[in-house]
């Protein structure tokens, strides 16, 4: 049974950073693509970006560029995703989720409907 735990979420002031994390049990870690989303109250939910299986390869959309990063660290089976220049309108429950893929190939996925497994989530609130 695959898992997915994410930690480190809380109250950050706006120009702030977080640093995300998802530990994953169950499974091969480096057959998952990983993915971090997020959800605000009354809003759809949001891709934030994707990690390839091997962790080469990394996708992010034009909200986040430049500001979030997402890692793994295969020895800890975890995926990092750090927030920096934090705003406002980053508030939300940010999930983690993973999809496992028999492909080497250095893919990313975007659409929330391709992952298998997902987190709990972490409360991120910014402050103004």
């Amino acid at each position: 049974q695959v898992q997915l735990v994410e930690s480190g979420g809380g109250l950050v002031q706006a120009g702030g950073s977080l640093r995300l994390s998802c530990a994953v049990s169950g499974g091969t870690f480096s057959s998952y693509v990983m993915g971090w989303f997020r959800q605000a109250p009354g809003k759809d939910r949001e891709f934030v970006g994707s990690i390839s299986r091997s962790g080469d390869n990394t996708y992010y959309p034009d909200p986040v560029k430049g500001r979030f990063t997402i890692s793994k660290d295969h020895a800890k089976n975890t995926v990092f995703l750090q927030m920096n220049s934090l705003k406002s309108e980053d508030t939300a429950v940010y999930l983690c989720a993973a999809r496992q893929t028999s492909f080497s190939g250095s893919y990313v996925y975007t659409d929330a409907s391709r992952y298998s497994y997902w987190g709990q989530g972490t409360q991120v609130t910014v402050s103004s």
